[in-house]
């Protein structure tokens, strides 16, 4: 490479030249890589670790008969069929109520708020229900959806209450997504003769929803497995029936594996297991289907 190139190549990559110029700095890099290396892999590992432990002692209890049959006294007759119909009414009700909700917000703070002084109070405050202990919310479902509307222990008071415990991060999750989308896409629509609102229902909307789904896969998967807010609200922890209606009683499966955990007897640890193994099979399988539906917006994003 001649002197030229070699300069031309120094003045493109300025990196280079402060590391030629700082003799520490490569060793600097290589010691704070290995470190964040570390870390992901020992996260990884733990996981790992315990996902082979849960599922090596949950194994030999699933079956059939686990998945449809009742909680029972006596380990070799119980399953987890009501508790999963339960959580799968519970999550569905959740997202029924929360994604049109948190979405809606999103688009009005986004896209037709102005910068008042009343906006930017609400913004802060969605930021910080965020990042508020799940049991609050629990104490706020039971003051007001279970006594003050007398909802009573039904899945209704749950769905509404894990939906407020969602609806902040699902909010900013939308926001962000809202706001990355290119100010060129928008007007580009209004040079077209396009109103506000189909330029954020045929433009904007498809292609922040790839971002949507990304914090709902997230929201979804915390509601799932909360616990501390379902407690307090007086959802039951041994339930034979299976809820038909939203106003009936129900348990989730994080209650029952909880109940089962507690017991002394060894067997209820492995139902404890087996029902763990469920939990997480639930899981990715919404997560999937929300993962399906954004790949399938992804020919929206703009490159």
């Amino acid at each position: 490479m001649s002197e030229d190139s070699r300069r031309f190549a120094t003045k493109q990559d300025p990196t280079k030249a402060l590391l030629r110029r700082n003799g520490r700095a490569p060793w600097l890099e290589l010691v704070f890589h290995g470190l964040c290396a570390a870390v992901a892999w020992s996260a990884l590992v733990v996981l790992a670790v315990l996902l082979f432990y849960v599922t090596k002692r949950g194994w030999s209890v699933l079956s059939w008969q686990f998945l449809t049959h009742a909680p029972s006294r006596f380990a070799h007759k119980a399953g987890v069929y009501p508790a999963l119909m339960g959580s799968l009414w519970l999550i569905g009700l959740t997202i029924l109520i929360s994604v049109p909700l948190g979405v809606g917000a999103a688009i009005y703070l986004e896209e037709f708020a102005r910068p008042t002084r009343w906006n930017r109070f609400l913004e802060l405050n969605i930021a910080n229900l965020a990042g508020v202990p799940s049991i609050i919310y629990g104490v706020l479902g039971l003051g007001v959806f279970v006594r003050w509307l007398q909802l009573g222990r039904s899945v209704l008071a749950g769905a509404l209450t894990m939906s407020l415990l969602i609806l902040p991060v699902v909010i900013i999750a939308a926001r962000e997504a809202i706001r990355a989308v290119p100010d060129s896409i928008r007007q580009g629509a209004y040079a077209l003769g396009a109103t506000r609102w189909q330029t954020v229902r045929d433009h904007v909307l498809p292609a922040a929803m790839p971002g949507i789904l990304t914090g709902l896969i997230l929201s979804v998967a915390r509601a799932l497995g909360e616990t501390a807010p379902l407690v307090t609200i007086g959802a039951l922890t041994y339930v034979v029936f299976v809820p038909h209606s939203p106003l009936d009683p129900f348990t989730v499966l994080p209650i029952q594996i909880y109940n089962w955990a507690s017991d002394y007897r060894r067997e209820f640890h492995d139902l404890a297991a087996g029902a763990i193994v469920v939990l997480l099979a639930v899981l990715l399988s919404i997560n999937a289907v929300a993962v399906v539906i954004r790949h399938r917006f992804e020919k929206y994003r703009p490159r």
